[in-house]
C-alpha cells in the first residue's frame, strides 16, 4: 500500500505537467482554476478614411504609398541607368548579390545602393532624373488606398526611409498631393554628389517641417489629436520612427502583411493628384534584378538588331519595308479603310497633305512606308544624323509663323507632306494642342491616327545631346510596333478676306483633326503645348536655335 500511494503521488504531478505542456503546445491556458484560449495581441483598429477628415496625415512611403513587395534595387537601377549610363546600372547589377548580404532593416542596404548608384553624377542630373523619369516608376507601384487615405486628410506629411527626397519628392508632391516631403538628403560638392546620405539630422529636419506644415499647432511633448500616422510594422528608428511616436502622433495605424495583399493599383488615368501625362527616360519596363539582368543579355544582340534594322530601312524600296520590318520583329497594322495607300495625287497638281499625330522620330517614315511612295517631312528641330539616315526628304522649319506657312506651301505644291502639329512627342494616351498651321495651307487634310508599342527602351527623349539616338532605341526593342490608321478627309480651309478670319476657321479645322484622331485611337484631347511639356521634363521651353530651311533629298 505505501508503494501504491507514492507511485500516485508520483504520477499526478506529471500527469498535470503532460497536460499543461499540451495545453501550452494547443495555445490553451491555465488561469485561475479555467481553461482559456489564449489569442495573439489584439489587431490595431482598422483605418476608416472618415476618420482623417479634417486631420492632419502622416504616412510612410514605403509601408502605406506604395504595394509589396518593395524593391529599392529597382528605383537605384532606374536612377544609375538614366543619371548615369548602362555601364554604371551593370556596376549596380553587378555588386547586387553583395548588397544582398546587408541587412534591409536598418537601411544599410539602401545606403549601399544610393552610394553606388548616385557618386560622381551631377546634382542637377539626379534632380532631373527625379522630376522626369522617377514618378512614372513610382506611379506603377503606387497602392490606391493609400493614395486614397492621403487625398483624404487635410494635410499630409509623407516620409521616406529608403529613398533619398530627390527621388521621390516629385512624385509625392504633384502625383499624390502631399503638403511636404521628407527623406534622406543627399550630400555633394561642388554640384557634384558625393552618394553619402546625410541621416544625421533627419530626425531634426522632419520635425522642423511638420512643424512648419501645422503652423504652431502643435508643440513638442504634447499629443495632437488632429495627427495621425500610417506606419509600417516593425519599422524603428531614423526620422520616420520620430514622426511616428507619441509626441506627434496621438494615433498611429498598421497595415499587416495580409492586407497588402489585397491592395489595388492606381487606376489608369487617375494617378491621386493629377495625371501623368508626361515622363521621360529610355527604360519601358521596371528594371527588378531579374529584367536588369535580362536587358544586359540581350543589349549586345539589339544594337546589332537596330543597326540591321535602320540600315534595311534606310536603303531597301518601300514596297518590301513591311516586309523585312515583320521578318526582323518589327510588328505593323495599317488600317486604310477610308484612303487607298497608292492614292493618285490630288487633283489641279501638287501633293497630299497628311496630319498625324506625332509618337516617335519615325512617324513620317512610317507613314511614306504605308503609302509606297516618297514624302516629304517638316520639323522644327532635327539632329544632323537623322537627317542623314532619314530615308525620305526632310525640311526644316524657322518658327516664323509666315514664313513656314509660305515654306510648307511650296513643298507642298511638289509633293506629299508629312505634317505632326503636337511639335512633341508623348508616349502616353494623350493628344496635345495641334498647332493651326497645317490648316492654313488651302489643302484638304488626310490625317492619320499613329501608336507605338515598345516592351524594352523609348524611342523619345527631351534630352538634346541623345535625341539623336531616338530611332536606335525604337529599333533596339525586340517586338516594337507600329499602329497606322488613315481617317476620313477633312476639308481645307476656305480662304478668308482677313487674316484673323482665316485664323479663326484654321483653329477649328484643327481642333476637329485632333478630335477625329483621338477617337480613332482613344486617347484625351488636352491643350498641352510643346513649351508645356518641356517645362514640366527639362526645365526649360525646349527651343534650339533652327539652321535655315534645308531640304534633304534622300529618298
Amino acid at each position: 500500500m505505501p508503494t501504491k500511494h507514492c507511485s500516485s503521488s508520483l504520477c499526478k504531478p506529471l500527469f498535470s505537467l503532460c497536460c499543461l505542456l499540451l495545453r501550452r503546445l494547443a495555445g490553451v491556458r491555465h488561469h485561475r482554476g479555467r481553461n482559456v484560449v489564449s489569442s495573439n495581441p489584439p489587431p490595431p483598429p482598422s483605418l476608416s478614411l472618415d476618420r482623417l477628415y479634417g486631420r492632419t496625415l502622416v504616412v510612410d512611403v514605403e509601408a502605406w504609398l506604395l504595394r509589396p513587395p518593395v524593391q529599392e534595387f529597382t528605383y537605384f537601377m532606374v536612377v544609375a541607368v538614366e543619371a548615369g549610363g548602362f555601364l554604371r546600372g551593370l556596376l549596380l547589377l553587378l555588386l547586387y548579390p553583395l548588397l544582398c548580404l546587408l541587412g534591409g532593416d536598418g537601411g544599410a542596404r539602401g545606403r549601399a545602393m544610393a552610394t553606388v548608384a548616385l557618386v560622381g553624377l551631377e546634382e542637377k542630373e539626379v534632380a532631373r532624373v527625379g522630376r522626369a523619369v522617377m514618378p512614372r516608376f513610382f506611379l506603377e507601384a503606387a497602392a490606391a488606398e493609400g493614395v486614397e487615405a492621403v487625398r483624404a486628410a487635410r494635410r499630409s506629411v509623407a516620409v521616406s526611409s529608403t529613398f533619398p527626397r530627390v527621388m521621390v519628392e516629385r512624385f509625392l508632391r504633384e502625383y499624390v498631393g502631399v503638403d511636404a516631403v521628407v527623406g534622406p538628403e543627399v550630400r555633394s560638392v561642388a554640384g557634384v554628389v558625393t552618394g553619402l546620405m546625410d541621416e544625421a539630422d533627419a530626425a531634426e529636419v522632419a520635425a522642423w517641417r511638420l512643424r512648419a506644415l501645422l503652423g504652431g499647432e502643435m508643440e513638442e511633448g504634447k499629443a495632437a489629436g488632429a495627427t495621425v500616422g500610417l506606419v509600417g510594422a516593425g519599422r524603428r528608428g531614423g526620422a520616420a520612427h520620430y514622426l511616428f511616436s507619441r509626441y506627434y502622433c496621438k494615433e498611429t495605424f498598421t497595415a499587416s502583411e495580409a492586407d497588402k495583399q489585397g491592395w489595388r493599383p492606381l487606376p489608369p488615368g487617375k494617378c491621386g493628384a493629377k495625371p501623368l501625362v508626361f515622363h521621360d527616360g529610355r527604360l519601358a519596363f521596371p528594371p527588378t534584378p531579374s529584367a536588369a539582368l535580362a536587358m544586359y543579355a540581350y543589349l549586345p544582340f539589339g544594337v546589332a538588331l537596330a543597326v540591321s534594322r535602320i540600315v534595311a530601312l534606310s536603303l531597301l524600296p518601300y514596297r518590301v519595308m513591311f516586309l523585312v520590318g515583320a521578318a526582323t520583329g518589327v510588328h505593323y497594322r495599317l488600317v486604310a479603310g477610308h484612303h487607298a495607300p497608292d492614292a493618285a495625287t490630288a487633283a489641279g497638281g501638287g501633293g497630299r497633305l497628311y496630319v498625324c499625330n506625332h509618337r516617335t522620330l519615325l512617324d513620317p517614315v512610317v507613314v511614306a512606308t504605308a503609302l509606297g511612295k516618297p514624302v516629304t517631312a517638316v520639323t522644327y528641330s532635327l539632329s544632323r544624323v537623322s537627317e542623314m539616315i532619314a530615308p525620305i526628304r526632310t525640311a526644316r522649319l524657322t518658327r516664323d509663323r509666315e514664313e513656314d506657312r509660305r515654306n510648307m506651301a511650296a513643298l507642298l505644291a511638289r509633293g506629299d507632306l508629312v505634317v505632326c502639329p503636337e511639335g512633341t512627342t508623348c508616349r502616353k494616351g494623350y493628344l496635345l494642342r495641334f498647332s493651326p498651321l497645317f490648316a492654313e495651307l488651302g489643302a484638304d487634310v488626310n490625317p492619320v491616327a499613329l501608336d507605338t508599342s515598345v516592351d524594352m527602351f523609348y524611342g523619345t527623349s527631351t534630352m538634346p545631346t541623345t535625341k539623336w539616338m531616338d530611332p536606335f532605341y525604337f529599333m533596339m526593342n525586340p517586338k516594337p510596333s507600329y499602329r497606322v490608321e488613315f481617317l476620313p478627309r477633312a476639308a481645307a480651309v476656305a480662304p478668308a478676306a482677313e487674316d484673323s478670319g482665316r485664323r479663326g476657321d484654321s483653329i477649328r479645322v484643327a481642333n476637329r483633326v485632333q478630335r477625329q484622331i483621338g477617337e480613332a485611337l482613344g486617347f484625351e484631347l488636352t491643350g498641352m503645348t510643346r513649351k508645356d511639356k518641356y517645362m514640366m521634363l527639362a526645365g526649360n521651353e525646349g527651343i534650339v536655335a533652327a539652321a535655315p530651311i534645308k531640304t534633304n533629298n534622300w529618298v
